[in-house]
């Protein structure tokens, strides 16, 4: 599964875990009394000639620095790292030129793992302005090598809030349970319901037992017993017994399936996921928080794009949370940062060409009648009021991507469990609420309130934008402090787990279906 000890010349395969000596910490120079000289003309990346051009050409590291790099490299599984191989060079004392070159290419990979991920995801995603990390690698490296402190500089590149550290502690109990536990046997077959026998109930049992969600009758059966509260597996194996349904049900709220107990096509997708499986998940979480700025806007509007969520945090506190829908597959919303710069009340909706083309191609006036809308200049537009499908505010926001946060004409759709529906844009559930909610907190009620009397379009400047982050975490950490997980609706976990050294997986993705016209 991993890369196993592998000498060449020059150079070791770390084996993941491995364990090393306590030298190269702080407070031991790694300038070393010799330094030898590095040839320039063989190094030809701009990182390290950067690094070499301070330092005159010298050699930079000592045996003590080799070791904290090689002890720290035998720890990067805690963040989700340990499919890839870095190369260090077996130093020796004094480290050779060459092997100096290799070390500080291993360092500067891994840093820029973890400060900035191993993956770029502007090269995944057409559209990707979410701010990144900023760091000077190269100085960083040059000063912690001088200063004797590497393992601590490279363990303070990765983000250090308490949700990083829960999605690692979650990575390193699935991938070992991946090691240790038995294969996933796929289920298949119709549907179980509470009182069915059924052959494939103990396989169920497991699985639920393995993920947490149910004590098993045997303890060795999980890897992680320590909620007493869990259901418990049935006496009779083949029963479906209430207290299974029960625990299916955390299972299906945590992946964004309908909580009704019953084993169905949906269910048993999840089901067929094995301890590797959410380790796999678990790793691109930890990789794509790496990819974000280390500190959000105190105040900020964040949209969980795969949960369907959205969490408004003010001055550091959040402060709400609610359902949201979001882009269908096939018009994905886009992982970007946009700030709301004004409330929309009673807004009128001007139909995309794409729409217009599209799905209204062969409409007629009948339809548009009866659906409020008029031909003004070539385009189809939605007349104001409560059959808008923009509803009855827009909260615009700045951006060349048309995205943005609205009320609904469909708030029946809030109720699915699956709520990727819409052509891209995010609608809000009780969006006339939050909108009030934004209006109190940035001074403006009264106008708003103003506004969305009047029955007009009209629009309500906010005096401080309001940054809006849409982001997309497929496994994150609720409100309650637990780990939650759901499906990969749009498929964008594959590309990433691949460049982490995983094998393609095999994760649930959500279907598109022709629910309306709307954005």
């Amino acid at each position: 599964m991993f890369p196993k000890l592998c000498l060449v010349p020059l150079l070791i395969i770390l084996p993941p875990g491995a364990a090393y000596a306590e030298t190269g910490g702080a407070g031991i120079a790694a300038e070393p009394a010799t330094a030898a000289a590095i040839d320039k003309t063989i190094v030809a990346d701009p990182q390290l000639r950067s690094l070499y051009t301070q330092s005159k050409w010298r050699a930079l590291w000592s045996s003590h620095a080799a070791q904290a790099l090689t002890k720290a490299l035998a720890d990067r599984g805690r963040h989700g790292l340990d499919h890839l191989a870095f190369t260090v060079a077996d130093a020796g004392d004094p480290v050779s030129a060459d092997a100096d070159v290799a070390l500080s290419r291993a360092a500067l990979d891994y840093a820029q793992a973890l400060a900035v991920g191993r993956v770029d995801p502007a090269s995944l995603h057409e559209v990707y302005t979410l701010p990144r990390p900023k760091i000077d690698l190269v100085a960083g490296l040059r000063s912690a090598l001088a200063a004797g402190n590497l393992g601590e500089w490279l363990e303070s590149l990765a983000p250090q809030d308490a949700d990083y550290r829960a999605l690692s502690d979650a990575y390193v109990r699935f991938d070992r349970a991946a090691e240790t536990g038995r294969p996933v046997e796929p289920l298949s077959g119709g549907l179980i319901r509470v009182g069915d026998r059924d052959a494939r109930v103990p396989a169920i049992a497991g699985q639920l037992a393995e993920s947490g969600y149910l004590v098993a009758t045997e303890p060795a059966a999980s890897f992680d017993t320590a909620a007493p509260a869990l259901p418990a597996a049935p006496a009779s194996p083949a029963l479906y017994t209430q207290a299974m349904a029960d625990a299916l049900k955390g299972l299906q709220t945590d992946y964004g399936i309908a909580a009704d107990g019953v084993v169905g096509p949906a269910t048993r997708k999840v089901l067929n996921l094995g301890p590797g499986d959410r380790a796999r998940s678990l790793a691109v979480a930890l990789e794509r928080r790496r990819w974000l700025a280390r500190t959000p806007p105190a105040t900020r509007i964040d949209v969980n794009t795969a949960a369907a969520q959205l969490s408004y945090y003010r001055d550091g506190t959040l402060t709400d949370t609610r359902k949201v829908v979001v882009g269908e597959p096939g018009h994905e919303t886009p992982a970007l940062a946009s700030p709301i710069f004004r409330l929309v009340a009673n807004p009128t909706w001007t139909v995309p060409k794409s729409i217009q083309n599209g799905e209204m191609a062969n409409v007629g006036s009948d339809y548009l009648q009866a659906h409020n809308m008029i031909l003004r200049d070539g385009w189809i537009v939605q007349q104001p009021g409560p059959d808008n499908a923009l509803g009855l505010v827009k909260f615009d926001m700045a951006n060349d991507q048309a995205i943005y946060l609205h009320d609904t004409s469909a708030p029946a759709l809030f109720e699915r469990s699956q709520r990727h529906l819409s052509h891209g844009c995010v609608r809000v559930a009780d969006a006339l609420g939050f909108a009030q909610m934004l209006a109190d907190d940035e001074g403006v009620s009264e106008a708003w309130q103003t506004a969305q009397a009047s029955g007009e379009t009209t629009f309500v400047p906010l005096p401080k934008r309001i940054p809006v982050r849409l982001l997309y975490h497929n496994v994150y950490v609720g409100d309650d402090g637990a780990v939650a997980f759901r499906t990969d609706p749009y498929g964008w976990n594959d590309p990433i787990a691949e460049q982490l050294g995983f094998a393609k997986g095999s994760a649930r993705r959500a279907e598109a279906r022709a629910i309306d016209v709307g954005p």
